[in-house]
């Protein structure tokens, strides 16, 4: 005789599951203090994902491992209902670490340059890694509360933007089912306990280039004999600024940033080439294509004019779209999140940051939401504020930013969690 799995749940209330199935935190305080001394860069989370992917098995979850990268995606089966995949990011920053804490990293490692950096946890991807850990845990022991899939992703290189598009090109929607909800999360300088989410766009697309100008070098005394790359860089470094100005409609949002500018190594010498690493963000598609245009119209016409030996090569380094939240998804999120949170439900405002997290969900047409929450000191936190200077503390990939655990592990683990939950119900 086959027995008929029924899902009855024991209780309606999301939050009271929450609370009750929660682990003990030390352990992944434990966890997340060893995560933040031992970083790993983009490409390099083989241990980060180790931790992530153990866990996971230990709970009965099929895991999948080496998924463009590092990537580790964990699929836990229980019943019938809708598919909901959380995500983790889990890259450091090749950052030298200023925060004084008794658990700050010292490690080094080399990136992707040939280059070795000091490396540091300073966009809080190890409060993501830990707490979707436990909320993992919660989900399994609250299992007869809920029905469903589960899938956990560890994503790796967020910081490149591009490795949640390397783990759907390696096949993860093959190894994987394709889920109903895509959901992620983000520690911010907001104050610890407080959470924010907003419907439509909230993070800019982003898109990176690598230029090189090709002047005539010579003599420092001779600029007459040369062609001068170094002239041409720093006109282009002020002409780029216009295109925000003078080609954006006002009030739609554009930012152009150039962020690395270098050439030559001698005082008198006028060198062949100059490099400029440039940085666009933009929330509409409109936007995006009108900024790029204008970006490459400038370089090869700044070139022309000021007689380049040759067309300047851009190169498009990276690219990840723009995040917009499902305005039907929010709503019914903040039906569980507003009674659950309260009054550390914070008003959220868009923001210039990107994140190539919305990949995993629009590469199969699934809705998604993404929402932060806050890893500020409180005492910190208000005596900023009084003064007016929120400005002032340290923002994600800073030196100095650090979380403090409690309670932004806490709220971390209980967002993630309830909102699982409210997608299954």
């Amino acid at each position: 005789m086959t027995i008929k799995r029924i899902f009855q749940p024991v209780t309606t209330d999301l939050g009271d599951i929450v609370e009750k199935y929660r682990p003990q935190l030390e352990p992944f305080e434990a966890i997340y203090r060893r995560l933040h001394a031992t970083p790993e860069l983009s490409s390099q989370e083989e241990k980060t994902a180790a931790v992530a992917a153990a866990h996971l098995e230990n709970l009965g979850f099929k895991v999948h491992t080496k998924i463009g990268g590092h990537g580790v995606a964990g699929v836990l089966r229980n019943g019938p209902g809708k598919t909901v995949l959380l995500r983790a990011d889990m890259d450091g920053l090749p950052v030298l670490e200023k925060t004084g804490l008794t658990y700050a990293s010292t490690k080094r490692m080399v990136d992707y340059d040939g280059v070795e950096k000091p490396t540091m946890h300073a966009c809080g991807h190890d409060t993501h890694v830990t707490s979707l850990m436990a909320a993992a845990t919660v989900l399994y022991s609250s299992r007869a509360h809920w029905s469903g899939t589960l899938i956990c992703v560890f994503q790796p290189a967020e910081e490149h933007l591009n490795g949640a598009q390397a783990m759907v090109d390696d096949g993860l929607y093959d190894k994987i089912p394709k889920p109903d909800m895509v959901l992620g999360q983000h520690v911010m300088r907001m104050k610890t306990g407080t959470v924010t989410v907003l419907a439509g766009p909230i993070l800019t697309a982003s898109d990176s280039f690598s230029v090189r100008i090709y002047g005539r070098g010579g003599h420092g005394s001779m600029p007459h004999n040369c062609i001068d790359p170094i002239v041409i860089g720093c006109s282009l470094v002020s002409r780029l600024q216009t295109i925000v100005s003078r080609e954006v409609t006002p009030g739609e949002l554009a930012v152009v940033t150039c962020g690395s500018i270098h050439s030559g190594d001698a005082e008198n010498v006028i060198p062949d080439f100059l490099d400029l690493k440039l940085n666009v963000r933009t929330y509409s598609p409109e936007i995006r294509e009108r900024v790029l245009g204008a970006l490459h119209r400038i370089i090869e016409a700044e070139c022309q004019a000021s007689g380049a030996v040759e067309k300047p090569t851009i190169k498009h380094t990276f690219s990840s779209p723009s995040t917009v939240n499902d305005g039907a998804a929010v709503e019914k999120l903040k039906e569980s999140f507003n009674p659950y949170f309260k009054d550390r439900m914070m008003e959220s405002k868009p923001s210039t940051a990107s994140e190539d997290f919305s990949i995993l969900a629009t590469a199969v047409g699934a809705p998604y939401v993404y929402w932060n929450f806050g890893g500020v000191d409180a005492e910190k936190w208000e005596d900023a504020k009084a003064r007016g200077k929120l400005e002032e503390l340290p923002s994600n990939h800073s030196p100095f930013f650090a979380p403090v655990i409690h309670p932004t592990l806490k709220t971390a683990i209980d967002a993630m969690s309830l909102a699982a939950l409210t997608f299954f119900h």
